[in-house]
């Protein structure tokens, strides 16, 4: 009878051991990421604009942790995003501008995101644009890559299709091409032509030409953006009832905000033009910086032809002037183009925000609501015409500060807002410590470890002081082909809580402070020296060491 007794209490504790195990695989969490292009900080939570409708974005925001004072390493697509997935700064791995991370030598050999969860057992999955350059072999499975469409063209498939702006978009600013110059809603144009040439719509995707079907808002194509959101909830839905208890990573990536900003008409409708309220511009704005003289775009499209660089840079690196002047240029109220241009966006943040609310339903009407991590950013800002820029790629707020929403169930409390100063660089390290896992990324010693601090201490407690990172944000921004391997010879910003700090690598500085002065209009150390200088110097020469930024060796 004893032993009876006691072999019912060796299977009694070998069911609860197998019990417990069970637990404990149903309990790891799952990571969904949805990445917005170019979203600055528009959305309400953010207070970006005045006028702007994000309902969606809001409700996640109230849901979990908001930082108000996130910033990009890098204000451009590629790096910023590169960077990001990877965990390294631009510095600390020469990728600074949009050549392929792919051949970057300590990228490459560095774990991304998704290669780590997928090697810990998670069923990584994405689609839309992740990544600037996209490799199918990070992911387990990977549906559309990135798609700027609805796009312009006129001509016709047999004959070749030329790209073109909006065709409500008058000229200079049409003339930047059809990306940068071009935003509008969507309409009917089947029966319009420029320059004798049909003009139709089309889908905007690597795979080339292919017709965007549009006759009215109740018979249309999908956009992309709409196309990523239905993959994202079919995906999920597909997750929810799976009986499967494999953890996924999921990422999902929307275009808008990013040009062209053309959406449904729907979405310009709840932004009448004649309401459009512009942002807090300064006159004059711009004449005690020196991002526009510093970088002599003139001489660098020189410089990059000589080098052979490709077209795309040496468009890129005068957009955020043409943007600007040919906006004015381009209407008869000079304010009318800024306008438009502001009203096409916010349309384009409200479009993106619906998208949003159609992944975030999936979630939160279903069994994924309790045991799935959210993560929403952008990969850098925009400029609305301060400072006469109208672009992403500078070293100001409007340029580097992004939204970043965390909802991690169990861990973060509802409407909590964090107001110390973190970047994209703590995105891996603090998905890392969210699922448990352990922080080596270096596939040798080519590779990097993680250059950012987990964010969990903050999800836990939005007023912590036992943070281990740094108390600024370090951003950099490329300043020519010439210096693409010498790290020290680019721009750099640090932005603490209440302070920006700038260094160009001619040696010119720019110093505010943002607590009392948020527009940046008062650059405090344009003809004189500042108190506070010498502190935000030492702060960059932490952050960047052992490198020191040249433009602080010429001073």
């Amino acid at each position: 009878m004893k032993f009876f007794f006691n072999l019912l209490k060796v299977l009694f504790s070998f069911s609860l051991v197998i019990n417990l195990m069970s637990c404990v695989k149903n309990t790891q969490p799952n990571i969904v990421l949805i990445m917005v292009d170019d979203l600055n900080d528009y959305p309400e939570v953010f207070n970006g604009h005045p006028q702007a409708k994000t309902p969606n974005i809001k409700k996640l925001a109230n849901s979990g942790t908001s930082f108000l004072n996130a910033y990009t390493n890098d204000p451009m697509c590629g790096p910023s995003r590169a960077s990001m997935i990877t965990g390294v700064y631009p510095h600390n791995s020469s990728n600074f501008w949009q050549d392929s991370w792919l051949k970057n030598k300590v990228l490459s050999n560095t774990k991304t995101i998704m290669e780590k969860f997928k090697e810990n057992g998670y069923n990584v999955v994405g689609s839309g644009k992740i990544l600037h350059h996209h490799s199918s072999n990070l992911w387990s499975e990977f549906e559309h890559k990135a798609d700027y469409g609805p796009v312009a063209y006129k001509g016709n498939k047999e004959k070749g299709k030329k790209g073109m702006a909006h065709p409500d978009v008058p000229k200079p600013f049409s003339s930047i091409g059809q990306i940068d110059g071009s935003f509008g809603a969507l309409k009917n144009i089947s029966n319009l032509e420029m320059d004798g040439e049909k003009i139709s719509w089309a889908y905007g995707g690597s795979a080339g030409y292919k017709e965007f079907q549009y006759n009215n808002e109740e018979d249309r194509d999908l956009t992309p953006d709409e196309i990523n959101a239905k993959w994202a909830e079919d995906k999920l839905n597909e997750f929810a009832s799976s009986d499967n208890e494999q953890p996924f990573f999921l990422a999902v990536g929307f275009l808008r905000p990013h040009t062209p900003l053309i959406a449904p008409q729907k979405y310009f409708d709840m932004y009448p033009i004649e309401d459009i309220q512009l942002a807090n511009i300064l006159e004059n704005d711009k004449d005690d910086t020196f991002r526009n003289y510093d970088l002599n775009y003139k001489n660098l499209l020189i410089e990059t032809e000589k080098k052979g660089s490709s077209p795309t840079h040496q468009q890129l690196t005068r957009r955020w002037i043409e943007m600007f002047e040919n906006l004015e240029k381009s209407y008869d109220d000079p304010e009318e183009g800024l306008k438009r241009f502001t009203q096409a966006y916010l349309a384009c943040v409200s479009a993106v925000d619906d998208n949003i609310g159609q992944v975030m339903n999936a979630i939160d009407n279903s069994r994924l609501k309790d045991n799935t991590i959210i993560i929403l950013v952008s990969d850098h800002g925009w400029t609305m015409g301060e400072k006469d820029h109208v672009y992403k790629n500078s070293l100001w707020e409007e340029s580097t500060r992004i939204p970043m929403i965390i909802r991690a169930p169990g861990v973060t409390k509802f409407k909590s807002k964090v107001t110390h100063p973190v970047s994209l660089i703590d995105i891996y390290p603090t998905l890392l410590g969210l699922a448990g896992l352990d922080t080596e990324t270096k596939k040798n010693d080519n590779g990097k470890s993680l250059d950012g601090y987990s964010l969990v201490p903050f999800l836990k407690d939005p007023e912590s002081e036992d943070w281990e990172g740094p108390e600024a944000a370090l951003t950099v921004v490329y300043s020519s082909y010439a210096n693409r391997n010498i790290p020290a010879n680019h721009h750099y910003s640090v932005r603490t809580k209440d302070w920006r700090y700038i260094i160009y690598n001619s040696g010119k500085e720019e110093l505010y402070h943002n607590a009392k002065d948020p527009k940046e209009w008062n650059n405090l150390v344009f003809n004189n020296s500042h108190p506070k200088r010498d502190e935000m110097v030492k702060i960059l020469k932490q952050m960047t060491y052992p490198m020191i930024p040249n433009g602080l060796l010429k001073k």
